[in-house]
């Protein structure tokens, strides 16, 4: 017989994360814990505000199939229960850990997916002011990639000053939907001068239709836009690239299938996250066989990450412990 818990957790950021719309000095995640005999899968998703999302309607969306998942929902059923959401993607990831751990197989494995070794992420500057961000920039300079937030205001500016601060960086920005489509007109001709390998999200989901129509001088990558498999096909001609994230898929089980529907559509993936924990993080790390980009930079964006985490050299991630997670 199966038990699940479910709780809040609250973890500090170092200093302010800041985007276009929003910034936080702490982040709230919901832990799902799922026991069978002496296994337990855990989970971890962090509900967002952008989607609707609270933790308060996740926690009550998970308890809602309480006792089906105890009574053995499987991850297949899982998919049909609940859409994808942050609350689906704690629950289908916990069940991986658990199926691992009672399998005594990692779910690299069992999802058949490539073994993963050690991967290179992008570490982000968050939205501030000029200066900071160039100071900010120049303390990690030594990165190899650095993803730069950006609001509408002073980008080209900011970014020549980061440029000149980090000549060997690889570097992409998040727009976060800041940009009106005059913004786009404007800012991105004067981008590829500055080597900007990618513009993530430009315009406000829903809105970016004119994309297609327009051109694209740097590649661009849809976050706010693309969800899961069943968005794909509408962003086509609109982005060149797409960042999947298990609490917009879903779940690990869904990322999969977009991963791999994705590139049939001929697009390049960028595996993301949310700011969370390394909890968060290890299922979307077994993605990066996918991935032309990765941004899995939370836990070190966090004052504190989970005992026992992924382990990071640098922007350098490696496996994460199969008696952490998998």
């Amino acid at each position: 017989m199966r038990s699940l818990q479910v709780k809040k957790e609250i973890f500090s950021v170092k200093g302010v994360f800041s985007i276009s719309r929003s910034s936080v000095t702490s982040i709230e995640v919901v832990v799902v814990e799922i026991s069978e005999n002496s296994a337990i899968g855990r989970g971890e998703c962090r509900p967002y505000q952008r989607y609707g999302e609270t933790i308060e309607k996740t926690i009550t969306q998970i308890l809602s199939i309480r006792e089906k998942l105890e009574q053995g929902l499987s991850r297949e059923q899982l998919q049909l229960e609940l859409p994808p959401s942050a609350a689906r993607n704690a629950i289908d990831c916990a069940l991986w850990d658990l199926e691992a751990k009672q399998s005594g197989r990692p779910v690299w494995q069992l999802a058949g997916l490539p073994e993963p070794g050690p991967v290179v992420t992008a570490y982000t500057i968050s939205v501030a002011g000029q200066q900071k961000m160039v100071e900010d920039a120049k303390k990690n300079a030594h990165r190899p990639i650095l993803k730069v937030k950006v609001s509408n205001q002073a980008v080209v500016e900011t970014l020549k000053a980061i440029r000149m601060a980090c000549p060997h960086a690889k570097l992409f920005i998040d727009a976060n939907e800041a940009w009106s489509l005059e913004d786009y007109q404007r800012i991105t001709p004067q981008l590829k001068e500055l080597d900007i390998a990618m513009i993530e999200q430009p315009l406000l989901a829903g809105k970016d239709e004119s994309l297609n129509s327009l051109p694209h001088p740097v590649p661009l990558c849809a976050d706010e836009s693309c969800h899961d498999s069943n968005t794909l096909e509408k962003l086509q001609g609109h982005y060149e690239i797409i960042n999947i994230k298990l609490d917009k898929t879903g779940g690990l089980t869904e990322a999969i299938k977009t991963a791999k529907k994705a590139k049939a559509l001929g697009f390049e993936i960028m595996i993301g996250s949310m700011l969370s924990t390394s909890l968060s993080i290890a299922p979307a790390f077994l993605l990066s066989g996918y991935a032309s980009f990765l941004d899995l930079d939370g836990p070190i964006l966090l004052a504190e990450d989970r005992p026992s985490g992924l382990k990071f050299d640098g922007s350098n991630i490696f496996p994460p412990d199969r008696n952490f997670w998998g």
